[in-house]
């Protein structure tokens, strides 16, 4: 599980602004947020067993975020997903024309969902969604949110994010760094009544269900918070905080450049 709250084109100073979480399993190998000594012009963690990552920026203002797709039919042998957000931030290609070039092979991976991004264009594509335009789907502006579904789909801490996000545009950058890192890491869950259940044991689906994920018997929660600003004179800002097995801050990394 994972959750991506973004605006886009809504503040009048950042183009963009993100606050994200990474759910994952504690025992997948994973490296902070730093610029990759392979493509130095990536920003990003990375998943150490595969290589890719989840999130990420690049220093010409391109950003890609990945969530996987819950309760979708397995795919044996997939390739690795982290690898197509990874893939866009190296590469030249445009959100559309990478998506072009991914729908063909796109029914070959688990299900997903990818945020592409540059400085003029937003785009979205999941291969679990039906009548896909080959390129993507525009994304227009506004507060949007992305869990492991589709995109703007209303699990409740779809809402609850992407109204803690709308109430933080307001604030100066300090005050609203707080309170993002706040909202990312509520840990209570909504009413049952509410859970997108698909399965599993009903106190693993109310640790999933909260922007926070904390499930210490299976090993698994957020592994890590990011929050990202990309400000319409090019000034990039990344945040990442993350999170040890037992729900408590294990690290902040900071990274601040201009893009070119």
């Amino acid at each position: 599980m994972c959750l991506v709250l973004f605006a886009l084109d809504a503040h009048p100073r950042h183009r963009l602004l993100v606050a994200a979480n990474r759910d994952e399993h504690f025992a997948r190998p994973t490296s902070p947020a730093a610029f990759w000594d392979d493509a130095p012009d990536v920003l990003a963690g990375r998943d150490l067993d595969k290589g890719g990552t989840w999130l990420g920026v690049a220093r010409d203002g391109r950003f890609a975020a990945l969530t996987n797709y819950r309760g979708a039919a397995p795919v044996p042998d997939g390739p690795s997903r982290g690898a197509l957000a990874a893939d866009y931030l190296r590469g030249t290609l445009s959100p559309a024309a990478f998506i072009e070039t991914l729908s063909p092979r796109a029914a070959s991976y688990q299900g997903f969902s990818l945020l592409l991004g540059d400085a003029t264009s937003m785009r979205y594509y999941s291969n679990r969604l039906e009548a896909s335009p080959a390129g993507g789907i525009e994304v227009g502006t506004g507060i949007h949110g992305l869990s492991n579904h589709l995109l703007d789909t209303p699990w409740p801490k779809v809402v609850r994010g992407r109204r803690a996000l709308e109430a933080s545009l307001g604030l100066d950058p300090q005050a609203r760094e707080q309170q993002l890192v706040a909202a990312l890491s509520d840990r209570a869950p909504p009413p049952d009544e509410q859970l997108a259940t698909m399965g599993a044991p009903i106190a693993f689906e109310r640790a999933l269900a909260s922007p926070f994920i904390h499930a210490p018997e299976r090993d698994y929660g957020t592994r890590c918070s990011t929050l990202l600003s990309i400000d319409r004179d090019g000034r990039v800002c990344f945040v990442e905080y993350t999170w040890d097995r037992k729900g408590r801050p294990g690290g902040l990394v900071r990274h601040a450049f201009a893009i070119g």
